[in-house]
């Protein structure tokens, strides 16, 4: 009894800290042999406890966004590892085998032949509106060519490539941990803006109903109706029990090529009537089973822990152990993540652990056997020496050298400086800028400015030769000329991402001087700055070495004025608009947004208070956007009646 008190508090801790806080505590693996384990306690003894995960679906996640009860539950699957298993699912019937996305579980409302409506899974029965984020979701229809009531379900997702993209551009401490985590995180903003910029992706897995449309009992012939509709439909391959098991090794062959994240496949029958014959269990539907890869483990011994130090200092934990063969290829690495990960883990070099690759494709620790906890917490920095310290972040303690002069944060550091974002500097990888700081022909980013007196001691270096120290040459002249936005990116002020780069020169008139100047109580009146983001800039630019590095790089720059505007004397200055709908005199949305922008205009993703128009050519439209304006009183103007209003001219 106190062994399923104890699963049952360990599995709702992870649950609670995964579904309402996009945080992992442990790994899917030991979270699957944990609720295994409870299982088959539960069938063992007869006892069942009152809050134990078995019998929930879901929970219920925490936030601002309004709640919306689902008109039928959204249940879990009942899950195997054994494909076998799957042979016997399927009888002697026709299934449906796909993806088992890794993402956030949305379904889909549609009326008129416009996007009504997006509610997340949340805990099975009730979800959270996030039907401001969908609209802006990368490849969804928000207009369709049905007009009935349509209701579908799906997966929203962002891609292993986008998902290091975005990290590449936040605070490191403020990365996300995986490409579900910022999916969730993503979809659930109050802001549909941050999730424009995100390319979250939505691949439909379910046709719920069709309001006046005779539907085919064939759930693939649903899906390709779906597609011919503009929805992105999740693979999947028609199967039988004779060619299942060929079906599941093709999925099993491209994972490392699929740049979706995926944690097995979903394996459902593809005649609808008899799916709904089957009917349910209190928490499976008995039409459907996931397959969950059976992660191959290996043991081995943990010989080291890596701290490699970034440029903002941050000390990020690399367990290095004996090599294994794992899923076709010899795995000797896995990430940590952070100190609060490696203190659960209990790690101590000389332990025995079990790793496996998450998804069969991220080198993880599934469990430490040995659990020595004799690994200790640096005081010093590996790379300079400097003292330490552990602060706490948003997943968890952290470990950070604090030395600013470090060699490892200097490296990085002008690594971001020459980045493609920052000043573009072609040719400066981090292999090349250490070898430059351990010669000592750098030392902060101005001396990069100056390396064409450094001719000869650059090219006697090996992999630089006349060609190749011309190019970087060519490279630098070319980044001296560059806009004021991009080179405050580079100098890696915290929380300040090219984004908010552009918003602070425009609102200082593209003026150094006055933005060096600005106290952190008027850097606050941008609109989208905190009190963080202006504290960080003000003390960025009182720090003396920060303002001695300054006055020697600019004499290098010349800094490129932004397109000049009429923006000051047009009469969108300082509107806000939201666009939505069909176009006909501007070719999409983002070309009447650009013009908007350019006149000192802004254009959100979502009609609020602060709103002053809606352009929709469609007025009489039941869309969401035209129902919130009209309860706000905010004026729906056409396209023409734009243009007229706003003196533009326009073919």
């Amino acid at each position: 009894m106190e062994r399923m008190q104890e699963l049952v508090r360990k599995l709702n801790e992870a649950a609670e800290a995964y579904y309402q806080k996009d945080k992992e505590i442990m790994s899917n693996l030991e979270y699957d042999a944990l609720y295994d384990e409870l299982v088959k306690a539960e069938k063992e003894t007869g006892i069942v406890l009152s809050n134990s995960p078995t019998q929930r679906v879901g929970y219920t996640v925490l936030s601002n966004l309004e709640k919306i009860r689902h008109d039928a539950p959204i249940l879990s699957l009942d899950k195997t590892k054994d494909p076998e298993k799957l042979k016997t699912f399927l009888g002697d019937k026709k299934g449906i085998l796909s993806w088992k996305l890794d993402g956030l579980t949305i379904v889909l409302k549609y009326k008129n032949g416009e996007l009504e409506q997006a509610i997340t899974r949340g805990n099975g029965e009730i979800g959270e509106d996030v039907t401001h984020t969908a609209r802006v979701f990368a490849n969804l229809p928000v207009k369709i060519a049905f007009h009935g009531e349509l209701i579908l379900r799906g997966e929203g997702v962002i891609s292993y490539s986008e998902f290091q993209r975005i990290n590449h551009t936040l605070e490191e401490g403020e990365n996300y941990k995986n490409p579900r985590n910022l999916c969730s995180g993503t979809v659930r903003q109050l802001n549909s803006e941050i999730a424009a910029k995100r390319n979250v992706l939505f691949y439909a897995f379910t046709l719920v109903s069709a309001e006046g449309k005779i539907l085919s009992d064939s759930k693939s012939e649903n899906m390709q109706w779906l597609r011919d509709l503009g929805f992105t439909v999740v693979e999947y391959k028609e199967v039988v029990a004779e060619n299942i098991l060929e079906e599941v090794e093709y999925f099993r062959r491209h994972i490392e090529s699929n740049d979706i994240a995926s944690d097995g496949l979903v394996l459902t029958f593809d005649s609808v009537s008899y799916s709904m014959s089957l009917g349910r269990t209190a928490k499976f539907p008995k039409d459907s089973i996931a397959f969950k890869w059976a992660d191959e483990t290996a043991e081995t011994t943990l010989r080291e822990i890596e701290w490699n130090t970034s440029r903002t200092g941050l000390m990020n934990p690399i367990a290095v152990f004996d090599p294994v063969e794992l899923e076709g290829s010899t795995v000797s690495r896995a990430s940590v993540h952070n100190v609060s990960i490696l203190e659960e883990l209990r790690l101590g070099i000389g332990d025995t652990l079990r790793v496996y690759k998450a998804n069969m494709i991220i080198p993880q620790i599934a469990e430490n056997l040995t659990k020595s906890g004799t690994a200790e917490i640096p005081k010093q920095c590996f790379v300079c020496g400097g003292e330490t310290e552990v602060r706490t972040l948003r997943d968890g303690k952290a470990l950070y050298c604090t030395n600013p002069s470090c060699q490892a944060q200097r490296v990085r550091t002008l690594s971001h400086f020459a980045s493609r974002d920052a000043m573009n500097i072609e040719g400066l990888s981090e292999e090349t800028l250490k070898k430059f700081l351990e010669r000592g022909i750098v030392s902060h980013y101005p001396d990069l400015f100056c390396l064409d007196q450094k001719q000869d001691e650059i090219q006697s270096m090996e992999g630089f030769g006349e060609k190749s120290y011309n190019n970087l040459i060519a490279s630098i002249e070319k980044a001296k000329h560059t806009a004021l936005a991009n080179f405050i990116y580079a100098l890696g002020i915290n929380h300040v991402g090219l984004r908010n780069a552009k918003l602070l020169c425009k609102a200082y008139g593209e003026d150094l001087e006055k933005i060096k100047s600005a106290s952190t109580e008027e850097l606050m009146e941008i609109e989208g700055f905190g009190e963080i983001i202006a504290r960080s800039i003000s003390h960025y630019f009182q720090d003396e070495e920060h303002l001695q590095l300054l006055d020697k790089v600019l004499p290098f720059l010349h800094f490129k004025k932004e397109a000049a505007t009429d923006a000051e004397d047009s009469p969108l200055q300082g509107l806000t608009f939201v666009v939505t709908g069909d176009l006909m005199h501007y070719a999409n949305r983002k070309e009447l947004t650009a013009y908007i922008e350019s006149k000192g205009g802004k254009v959100t993703g979502s009609v609020t208070k602060k709103t002053d128009y809606l352009i929709n050519n469609d007025i009489a439209s039941g869309s969401s956007k035209n129902k919130k304006a009209k309860e706000l009183g905010i004026p729906i103007l056409q396209e023409e009646a734009f243009i007229e209003k706003f003196h533009q001219e326009k073919g």
